[in-house]
């Protein structure tokens, strides 16, 4: 998601009701004086990492990026991985919705091949994985598990056949849109845009059928992103518990993208899981407020930009445009690591130690991490922080990879329950047959 976050980032925000907080809870086998014997690099060691979101996928091919080379201003390599601990990181199939137009099947393709490719190069410290049992035999290994998740709807071209076929290649979360709207739900990067059509429920028809067969399949739903209209209509049609893969909280920083204190709750009280986002424009007020004094100066920079190689008959690449925006982001100073520490805090206290996670987005901000967390090697550093502030090691635990498991392994076990249930298979031919704006 590397700088495209600057296209939802600095939309108005859609406020959401705050209803007070609840407090975090502590395994009461483990006490604060106990915690305090145990290391953060013992705790951080004896736990199972997870990382909902990463978009390297986009390294692989628009770079020619492979893990074992050296991270070369990017987030996440093999090296880095295992310095880090990390023992699952869930692989974004993020398909840019203007540079490829009419052609996202395509693209969304040839980001999941070049995933398996990857593995193929690295069977000694990568493997495939699809399922929490997966996860937990690739840590036995001490090989990286590596999963699969679609980031925007766009990616299924209205196509419950294209849904199933990318569960049955291994992608285990979609994502419901990303900063664009699609035909049957809404995003928070355009919601206050008046020239797109919206829904009216945040979902229609034929996205409840989207959620139903995701509940089916047994793919997670991913609600970072969406309006909030559609974030609450999913969690009344949701049968799982769903998950935001990379948010942060709204009161800590106002902006969209983010979660509200109500949503936080909501999403606690149907068992899921919020992974919270590394990104400095999602942490930091300041760094937003910075951002946006520069969007103009940005904009013309890229149009310029895009102007020169059409004039020289070049076709321009995203990662072209990233490492121009780029520059620009790296006049900005970075926030502390504390700072992202809060949020994880903050979700913790509001939806319970039970609720919260780690969705890093490595590799789609880059240098716009807080100071201190450079690379999946830093995140030790992140435990060592919980501990400080008194979680316990258990805690830890769960919010390193721990909730993750549980959301994942209900997703699964309701997917068993729907399909033995005897009801009509819902067709692709719906979406065809309903009006998709209502």
């Amino acid at each position: 998601m590397r700088n495209r976050v600057l296209i939802a980032f600095l939309l108005v925000v859609v406020p959401g009701p705050l209803l007070g907080q609840a407090t975090k809870t502590t395994d009461p086998k483990t006490s604060p004086k106990m915690t305090q014997k145990i290391s953060s690099d013992a705790v951080h060691r004896s736990a199972l990492v997870i990382d909902t979101h990463a978009d390297t996928p986009q390294r692989f091919v628009d770079e020619s990026f492979d893990m074992g080379d050296p991270l070369n201003g990017g987030n996440l390599n093999l090296e880095s991985a295992k310095k880090g601990n990390l023992g699952a990181e869930f692989m974004s199939i993020w398909v840019e919705p203007a540079l490829y137009k009419g052609q996202y099947a395509r693209r969304t393709m040839v980001l999941i091949d070049a995933v398996k490719q990857q593995v193929a190069k690295h069977p000694d410290q990568m493997m495939f994985v699809a399922t929490p049992e997966g996860i937990e035999a690739a840590h036995r290994e001490h090989k990286l598990a590596v999963l699969m998740g679609i980031e925007g709807g766009h990616s299924i071209e209205n196509s419950l056949a294209l849904l199933r076929q990318y569960y049955a290649l291994g992608v285990r979360y979609m994502t419901l849109t990303w900063s664009n709207s699609t035909d049957w739900a809404d995003s928070s990067g355009d919601i206050n845009d008046t020239s797109i059509p919206h829904t009216k429920d945040g979902l229609t028809d034929f996205g409840k059928d989207v959620v139903y067969e995701m509940n089916r399949l047994g793919m997670m739903i991913d609600i970072s992103h969406v309006s909030d209209h559609t974030f609450f209509r999913t969690l009344i049609i949701s049968r799982a518990p769903v998950i935001a893969s990379h948010s942060s909280a709204r009161a800590l920083n106002d902006v969209p993208r983010n979660m509200t204190d109500d949503m936080i709750r909501q999403v606690a009280l149907h068992d899921g899981v919020v992974q919270v986002n590394f990104y400095s424009g999602f942490l930091s007020p300041e760094y937003r407020a910075a951002q946006v004094a520069q969007k103009a100066e940005v904009d013309k920079a890229v149009q310029e930009f895009k102007d020169k190689a059409k004039a020289e008959g070049k076709e321009v690449t995203y990662e072209e445009i990233s490492k121009l925006q780029q520059q620009f982001a790296d006049r900005i100073p970075r926030p502390p690591l504390s700072l992202l520490v809060d949020h994880i805090d903050h979700i913790a206290k509001v939806g319970g130690v039970d609720h919260v996670g780690l969705g890093s987005d490595f590799d789609g901000v880059s240098g716009q991490l807080p100071a201190g967390m450079d690379s999946a090697a830093d995140l030790p550093k992140i435990t060592a922080a919980l501990l400080e502030r008194g979680y316990s090691a258990d805690d830890c635990r769960k919010i390193l990879g721990g909730n993750l498991m549980r959301v994942f392994r209900e997703v699964e076990r309701v997917s068993k329950e729907l399909q033995a249930e005897n009801r009509p298979r819902i067709t692709d031919k719906q979406p065809f047959d309903k009006p998709q704006n209502q």
